[in-house]
């Protein structure tokens, strides 16, 4: 992002939003894994927050299209 508009990124957890700031061009399939994604970094910031635990194959999937995710994000930088 600070690439694109020369300016820190702001303080959010919103995945979608900073790839929108950013301008970085993802797929459908792409944005929605961030959607889900963000789901599970809330408890960090709110305690509270409990999301239900996926399945060792439904987290190990995430994983691979997070990485999948990110090879293709750090190509376009």
């Amino acid at each position: 992002m600070v690439k694109e508009t020369g300016e820190v990124p702001p303080k959010s957890h919103n995945l979608v939003y900073i790839q929108e700031l950013a301008k970085a061009e993802v797929t459908d399939a792409q944005r929605i894994l961030m959607s889900v994604l963000m789901k599970y970094q809330l408890e960090g910031r709110y305690p509270d927050y409990k999301p239900e635990t996926p399945s060792f194959d439904i987290i190990n999937a995430y994983l691979i299209r997070t990485k999948e995710l990110l090879t293709c994000l750090r190509q376009k930088l």
